[in-house]
C-alpha cells in the first residue's frame, strides 16, 4: 500500500498504544471492535463499555458541545496513537514500466526485428569474398564505406525506435504526475467542518483526529468513521459499504453508527469522530484490497497473458478481482491490439488517480468463463467506443502498413528474381558452394532494402503525433479552465453535436439574490422599505428565515474592499439571508437566541417535499412551525395569509389561483426562482404527531412570497451562440420551474421566441416516452429530443434517460455525440453515461468528479466551447500531419521500389531514408500537432463518426505533391548527371564513393518535403499556407532546424550517410526544386475538388466496426432500473455476508502479519455463486471496490435519490 505494508503498520500503532494507552480511557483496538457493531447491538454495547455517547466522550477527552482543544500538542498526540485520516495512495507506475508499455507497438516491433537482423548481419564477413567468378559486380554497388558503415543503419533504426519509446513514456509518466497532483489538490481543497474550542471551523479532510465533534449536514461525505450525538432527521445512504439502496435513519439511541465514505442524504447533525484513515471501515477495506492487489497481479498478469478467459484467477476477492483484473488487461490490450500505444495511454489515463485506480469499474468479480471476457473488453472501452479519432487512425495506420507489407515484399522478389536469372541465366555461371556466402550475402542486402521500405511506409510517427498533440492540447486547456481525466475526451470533444447543461452555477453565476417580494397584499418589484412591511410581518419574516434555514450556511463580509459578501453554504438559503440583511435587519442575534441544539424538530429539505420546516419550543410551551419552499408547492398548504396590517386573513384556492396567475407566473417568467416562507402555530396540548407529516405541514400561514435571480453569466449568451454556430445543440436540463427556465433559456439564446422547440417538465417528459406499461421506448424519446431545448423540474434519472436517448437515437445519419455537465451526486450515472462528462469544479460533489472526463475548474460553460475548440483542433492537427506523412510515404516507397527494380539499388539509402523519416515522423508530428486553435474551428460543422480522416480535398493535396516530388527525382535519377554535368551514380562499380549525383537526389528529396511541410498547414484547400505561422514558434524552430542538420549532413555526413559535399549552385538548385513545392500547392489548390470523382476516402469508420461494441452494451442496458437494482442488491447481500467472515480472519492476519491469501480466498469462492449476476456493469451501480476506491469517491448509486438543486 504505502512504503510500509500493513502489519508493519499495525504493530506500530500497537506498540504506540501500549506506551499510551494511560492518557485515554479507550484504545485504538476497542474503537475498531466498537465500530463493527451495528444498530442496537452498538448501543448496548456503547452503554455497557463507557455508559451512554457523554461517557466516551470523556474517555476521549473531548465535549459534545465544545469539542477538542485544538491544541497542538493534543493533536500531535492523537495522531500518533489513532493514527492520521490518510489513506496511503497506490504506487504509481515506474518510468520503465511505462517504457515496457511503449515498447509492445506493433510496428516498433517490426522495426526492432528488422534492426537487430541488420545489426548482425552487419558484422558478419562471410568468407569468399575475393571469389570474383561467384557473381556480377553490380548485384548491388556496395562501396566499402557501406559496407564498414552496415552496423550504422541497424544503430540507426534502434535510436529511431527509442526516440519514439521516450517520448510515448515521458508523456504518460508527465501525466500520471500531473493525475496525481490533481488528486493531491483535490484532496487538500477537500474541507470539512468540526467544532474546536466552541469554534465552528472548517478544516483539511486529513486534519481531522479521533475525538473531533464534526458538523454532518446533507450532501456530505463523510470522511472519518464515528458516532452520532445529535441532529435531526438524519438519513443516510450507505449502498456504498453495504450495498442497501434504502437510506438508513440514524438516530443517538436506535442506530448511532456513522461511517466513512457513506453518504448523508438528508439532515444534519454532530458526530464523535471514533477511527481515522486505516482504521476506518473504508481505509480497513482499502487495506484489504492494497495487500491483496499485490500478491494477485503477479499471479494474474501470468494466467491473464497467457490465455484470458480459460482460467480464472484464483483467489481475488471481488474488488481486488476488478483491480487485478484490470491490470492484466492492460497487459493484453498491448499485446493484442494494433496500436498498443495509443491503446494503453487510456488505458493508463483510466487507471489513474491515486487511490481511485478501481475509477468506479462497473462491478464484476474476478471469475473467468465468457461473461468475463465480455467484461474484460468493456473495461477497456470504458465509453462506449474507442475514442472516434483512435478508431479511424489504427483503421488507417492497419491500411497503410499492408500497402508497405505489400511493396516490401514484391520489392524484395523482383530483386532477388533479377539477381538470379542475371547471374544462373544470362551469365550461365554455376552455383559453386564456396559461393553460397556471397549469394546469401547478396540475398540479405536485398531483405534490407525491403525492410527500409517498409519502414518508410509504416507511419510511425502516427501514434506519437497522437499522443503529442493530445498531450500538448491538455497542458494547453488547464489554462483554459479545463481539467482532463481521461486524454480521449479532449479529441471526442470535438466531434460533440449536443451539450445538456445544468442551469445552476453553468449558465448562472450561482449568486442568488432576492430582487422582488409579495408582502403584505403589495407585489414589490425591486426590495421594499423595512418601514413599509408591518411590523410583526417583518418580525415573523426574519425568525422564519433565520431558524428554518441550515445554521451553517452564512453570509461573511466581502474578502476584498467594495467586493461582494461571500456566500457560504446553500445558495438559496444565501439569497434570503441576503434578504434579511437587505431590509436593514440582521440574522445573527436570532440564531444566538435560538442556538441548534434548541430546534425542537427539523424536517430537512429533499426532492420530494420541495419543502423545509423547522418546530420551535416556545416559552409559553406552545409550539411554532417556520416552512419555507417552492411557491406552488407551499402555498397549496397555505388556508391563510398575512395583510397588510399584517393579521392573518382567510387564504381560498381561488385567491391562490389569482396569485399565481398575478404573482408567480410573472415572477418566473422574469426568471426568478418562487419560494413562499410561512408559519404555523400548535397548542402545548395535546402535542401533535411529529411524524405525521401530512397534518403537520398544513393549514399554513403564507408570510411572502419572494423571487429570487440567479442572473445569467455574462459570457455564457456569446459562448452558447458560438456552440449554435459550430453545429452544437445546447439544450438546459433543471431542476427549476419551467416558467424560470423558459425566461433564463432565452435570455441565454438557447431558445429563440417564435422557432419550433419544447420546454418539457420532467412529468410530461416522462408521460410522452413511456408506454403504458411504464417502460422507456427509444421511438418515443426519437420523437422528443431533437426539439427538445428545456427539460425543468426534472430528476437526475431523467437526464440519464435523456443523455442515454440521445446516444442511441438511430433516427439521424451521425450517431450523436453527447457532452453533459453536472455538479450533484446523482449525476454520476448521466456523466457516466455520456461521450462527455463535465464536472464542476467548484461547486461539484466528489462522486460527480470521479464519473466526469475533465473538471471545468471555473464551472463556466463557456470553458466548454474552449474544450470543443480543442478537440476539433487535436483532430486537425492529426489530419495535417497525415497529409504531410502521406505524400512523403508513397513518394519515398515509389521511388526505392522502382530505384531498386530498375537499377538494382535504391537511390535513397536506409540511413538517408530513416532520417527522411525521423524528419517526416518525429519532427513533422512535433511541428503540426502544436498548431494553436483558431476562432475559424468554429464555423464549421462537428465531422461526426463516419467523415473519413482523409478527405477528398486531402487525398487531392497528397497525390497532387506526389505526382510534383515523383517527376522531378525520376527526371534527376535518369538525366539529372546531363544537367549537372557530373558524373552517373547510376550502376557504379563496387567500392565506388558515394557519388554527388545521388546526394543532388536525396538533398532535393529533403528540401521538397521541407517546403510541402508548409502546405500541410491547411487541410481546407486555403490558399494562404503562412496564415498565422508565427504564432507557432514549435513548427518555425523545427523547420528551420532540420534545414540546419541536412546542411550538416550533406557536407559533412560522408560515407555514413552516403553523401558527398555539394556547390553552392546545386545547392540553390535543390532548394530552388523545393520552393516548387509552394507554387505548385497554390496550382493544385485551383483545381476543384468536386471534379476529382475518382478520388477516394480513407480512413472512415464504418457503421459495421461499431456494431459489435454497441451489442456488447445492449445485453446490460436492456434491464431496467428495478431489476438492476435487484440484482445489485444480491451481489452486495453476498459480499456484505461475507465481509463480517473475512473481517474476523484480517484482524487475525494483521495480528501475525502473514499473507492475505486466506482471508481472500473465501472471497472467490462466494463471488463465484454470483457470477451469473456479474455482466449487468451498468454505469449506475458500483461495487464494493469502487465505492471504497478513495476517500474522495463515493457510490454512484445514488441513482434513485433526484438531485436538490437549492430549493426551486
Amino acid at each position: 500500500m504505502g512504503d510500509m505494508t500493513n502489519s508493519d503498520f499495525y504493530s506500530k500503532n500497537q506498540r504506540n498504544e501500549a506506551n499510551h494507552a494511560g492518557e485515554f480511557g479507550c484504545t485504538l483496538q476497542e474503537l475498531r471492535s466498537l465500530m463493527e457493531l451495528r444498530g442496537t447491538e452498538a448501543v448496548v454495547k456503547i452503554k455497557e463499555t463507557y455508559g451512554e455517547t457523554e461517557g466516551l466522550c470523556r474517555h476521549l477527552k473531548t465535549s459534545p458541545t465544545e469539542g477538542l482543544a485544538g491544541t497542538a500538542a493534543d493533536l500531535e498526540k492523537r495522531k500518533l496513537i489513532f493514527g492520521k485520516n490518510f489513506i496511503p495512495p497506490k504506487k504509481p507506475k515506474t518510468f520503465l514500466q511505462l517504457v515496457w508499455e511503449a515498447l509492445q507497438d506493433v510496428t516498433l516491433i517490426i522495426l526492432e526485428i528488422a534492426a537487430i537482423i541488420s545489426l548482425g548481419l552487419s558484422f558478419y564477413q562471410p568468407p569468399g569474398e575475393g571469389n570474383e567468378g561467384c557473381g556480377t559486380a553490380t548485384g548491388g554497388a556496395e562501396d566499402e564505406g557501406e559496407a564498414e558503415a552496415g552496423w550504422i543503419e541497424g544503430a540507426a533504426i534502434l535510436l529511431s525506435v527509442i526516440c519514439v519509446v521516450l517520448v510515448t513514456a515521458f508523456n504518460d509518466w508527465s501525466k500520471e504526475k500531473q493525475f496525481r497532483g490533481l488528486q493531491s489538490r483535490i484532496e487538500q481543497e477537500q474541507k470539512f467542518t468540526v467544532v474546536r474550542g466552541g469554534q465552528v471551523i472548517q478544516i483539511p479532510v486529513a486534519e481531522i483526529v479521533v475525538g473531533d465533534i464534526a458538523q454532518v449536514k446533507y450532501g456530505d461525505l463523510l470522511p472519518a468513521d464515528g458516532i452520532f450525538i445529535q441532529g435531526n432527521d438524519l438519513k443516510i445512504d450507505e449502498s456504498s459499504l453495504t450495498g442497501e439502496s434504502d437510506q438508513v435513519r440514524k438516530s443517538v439511541d436506535k442506530d448511532p453508527m456513522l461511517l466513512s465514505g457513506t453518504h448523508v442524504m438528508e439532515g444534519s447533525g454532530r458526530m464523535l469522530v471514533t477511527a481515522v484513515g486505516v482504521n476506518s471501515q473504508t481505509g480497513i477495506i482499502f487495506t484489504l484490497l492494497g495487500a491483496g492487489g499485490e500478491e494477485e497481479e503477479k499471479k494474474d498478469k501470468k494466467v491473464d497473458s497467457s490465455h484470458p478467459s480459460s482460467h480464472p484467477p484464483s483467489a481475488t476477492d471481488g474488488a481486488t478481482g476488478a483491480n487485478a483484473t484490470d491490470n492484466a488487461n492492460a497487459s493484453l490490450v498491448n499485446g493484442k491490439m494494433q496500436d498498443g500505444n495509443m491503446e494503453n495511454s487510456q488505458n493508463k489515463a483510466k487507471q489513474q488517480d491515486g487511490a481511485a485506480a478501481m475509477e468506479m469499474q462497473p462491478l464484476k468479480s474476478a471469475e473467468g468463463g465468457e461473461g468475463d471476457d465480455k467484461d474484460k473488453k468493456k473495461s477497456n472501452m470504458h465509453k462506449k467506443e474507442k475514442s472516434v479519432l483512435q478508431g479511424k487512425l489504427t483503421k488507417l495506420a492497419v491500411q497503410i502498413g499492408k500497402a508497405g507489407l505489400v511493396m516490401s515484399a514484391i520489392t524484395v522478389i523482383i530483386l532477388v528474381l533479377y539477381f538470379a536469372i542475371d547471374t544462373f541465366v544470362v551469365n550461365k555461371k554455376q552455383w559453386l558452394p564456396e559461393c553460397t556466402p556471397v549469394y546469401v550475402q547478396y540475398f540479405v542486402k536485398f531483405f534490407i532494402i525491403g525492410v527500409t521500405v517498409l519502414v518508410v511506409a509504416v507511419p510511425e510517427g502516427l501514434p506519437l503525433a497522437v499522443t503529442i498533440s493530445l498531450a500538448y492540447s491538455v497542458k494547453k486547456m488547464m489554462k483554459d479552465n479545463n481539467l482532463v481525466r481521461h486524454l480521449d475526451a479532449c479529441e471526442t470533444m470535438g466531434n460533440a453535436t449536443a451539450i445538456c447543461s445544468d442551469k445552476t452555477g453553468t449558465l448562472t453565476t450561482n449568486r442568488m439574490t432576492v430582487v422582488q417580494a409579495y408582502v403584505g397584499d403589495v407585489h414589490y418589484k425591486e426590495i421594499p422599505d423595512p418601514d413599509s412591511v408591518p411590523a410583526k410581518t417583518l418580525d415573523l419574516l426574519v425568525n422564519a428565515i433565520a431558524i428554518n434555514s441550515a445554521y451553517t450556511t452564512k453570509i461573511l463580509p466581502p474578502e476584498k474592499e467594495g467586493g461582494l459578501p461571500r456566500q457560504v453554504g446553500n445558495k438559496t438559503e444565501c439569497g434570503l439571508l441576503g434578504f434579511v440583511l437587505d431590509l436593514k435587519q440582521d440574522y445573527e442575534p436570532v440564531r444566538n437566541l435560538i442556538p441548534e441544539e434548541k430546534l425542537y424538530k427539523v424536517y430537512t429539505f429533499n426532492s420530494v417535499r420541495k419543502s423545509m420546516s423547522t418546530v420551535i419550543k416556545m416559552p409559553d410551551g406552545s409550539f411554532r412551525m417556520y416552512s419555507k419552499g417552492a411557491s406552488e408547492i407551499v402555498l397549496k398548504k397555505c388556508s391563510r395569509i398575512l395583510n397588510a396590517a399584517g393579521e392573518p386573513r382567510i387564504f381560498r384556492p381561488r385567491d391562490r389561483d389569482e396569485m399565481v396567475k398575478k404573482v408567480i407566473e410573472p415572477m418566473a417568467c422574469d426568471g426568478l426562482r418562487t419560494i413562499c416562507v410561512a408559519f404555523r402555530d400548535f397548542n402545548s396540548s395535546p402535542e401533535p404527531d411529529w411524524d405525521n407529516e401530512n397534518d403537520i405541514l398544513s393549514d399554513l400561514t403564507c408570510i411572502c412570497v419572494v423571487g429570487i435571480e440567479d442572473p445569467v453569466r455574462p459570457e455564457v449568451p456569446e459562448a452558447i451562440r458560438k456552440c449554435q454556430r459550430a453545429g452544437i445543440t445546447v439544450r438546459m436540463v433543471t431542476g427549476d420551474n419551467i416558467n424560470t427556465a423558459r425566461a433564463i433559456a432565452i435570455k441565454c439564446g438557447i431558445i429563440h421566441p417564435g422557432e419550433d422547440f419544447l420546454c418539457l417538465e420532467g412529468k410530461e417528459f416522462n408521460r410522452r416516452i413511456r408506454n403504458e406499461k411504464g417502460e422507456i421506448e427509444q421511438e418515443r424519446i426519437d420523437k422528443i429530443w431533437p426539439k427538445l431545448r428545456v427539460l425543468a423540474r426534472s430528476s437526475p434519472t431523467d437526464k440519464h434517460t435523456l443523455v442515454k436517448g440521445i446516444i442511441d437515437s438511430t433516427q439521424v445519419e451521425q450517431r450523436q455525440v453527447v457532452a453533459v455537465t453536472g455538479d450533484g451526486t446523482n449525476d454520476g450515472p448521466a456523466l457516466k453515461k455520456a461521450d462527455v462528462g463535465f464536472a464542476m469544479g467548484i461547486a461539484g460533489t466528489d462522486v460527480a468528479k470521479e464519473a466526469s472526463d475533465i473538471i471545468l475548474t471555473d464551472d463556466n460553460f463557456s470553458s466548454i466551447v474552449k474544450a470543443v475548440m480543442w478537440g476539433r483542433n487535436v483532430y486537425d492537427s492529426i489530419s495535417k500531419f497525415l497529409q504531410f506523412q502521406l505524400t512523403v510515404n508513397i513518394v519515398a516507397v515509389i521511388v526505392a521500389f522502382t530505384g531498386a527494380c530498375i537499377t538494382q539499388d535504391s537511390p535513397l539509402k536506409a540511413v538517408q531514408m530513416l532520417w527522411v523519416n525521423l524528419i517526416m515522423d518525429t519532427f513533422a508530428s512535433l511541428a503540426l500537432a502544436t498548431e494553436p486553435p483558431t476562432e475559424a474551428l468554429l464555423l464549421r460543422k462537428p465531422y461526426g463518426r463516419n467523415k473519413p480522416l482523409i478527405s477528398r480535398t486531402m487525398m487531392k493535396n497528397i497525390l497532387g505533391h506526389a505526382v510534383y516530388q515523383l517527376t522531378l527525382i525520376f527526371t534527376l535519377l535518369f538525366v539529372g548527371e546531363k544537367m549537372f554535368k557530373i558524373d552517373s551514380g547510376r550502376n557504379a562499380p563496387l567500392h565506388s564513393p558515394p557519388s554527388e549525383h545521388y546526394t543532388i537526389i536525396f538533398n532535393t528529396f529533403v528540401m521538397m518535403q521541407l517546403f510541402n511541410e508548409i502546405n500541410a498547414r491547411k487541410i481546407h484547400g486555403e490558399r494562404n499556407v503562412f496564415d498565422g505561422i508565427f504564432r507557432n514558434p514549435i513548427f518555425c524552430t523545427i523547420v528551420l532546424g532540420t534545414f540546419a542538420i541536412q546542411i550538416v549532413i550533406v557536407q559533412f555526413g560522408g560515407k555514413p550517410f552516403s553523401c558527398s559535399p555539394l556547390q553552392l549552385d546545386q545547392w540553390m538548385w535543390c532548394v530552388f526544386i523545393g520552393l516548387g513545392e509552394l507554387v505548385w500547392g497554390q496550382v493544385i489548390a485551383t483545381i476543384p475538388t468536386s471534379r476529382l470523382k475518382f478520388l477516394k476516402e480513407a480512413g472512415r469508420l464504418t457503421e459495421k466496426e461499431e456494431v459489435p461494441e454497441e451489442e456488447l452494451n445492449e445485453d446490460v442496458e436492456e434491464i431496467d432500473h428495478a431489476e438492476r437494482e435487484l440484482r445489485r442488491g444480491q451481489i452486495l447481500w453476498f459480499r456484505g455476508l461475507n465481509r463480517i467472515q473475512t473481517q474476523i480472519e484480517v484482524v487475525n492476519t494483521f495480528k501475525s502479519g502473514t499473507s492475505f491469501q486466506g482471508a481472500l480466498r473465501r472471497q472467490s469462492s462466494v463471488t463465484s455463486q454470483t457470477q451469473d449476476v456479474t455482466n449487468i456493469s451498468s454505469p449506475s451501480h458500483v461495487s464494493l471496490s469502487n465505492a471504497l476506491s478513495s476517500p474522495t469517491s463515493t457510490s454512484a448509486a445514488a441513482a434513485g435519490h433526484p438531485r436538490r438543486e437549492g430549493i426551486p
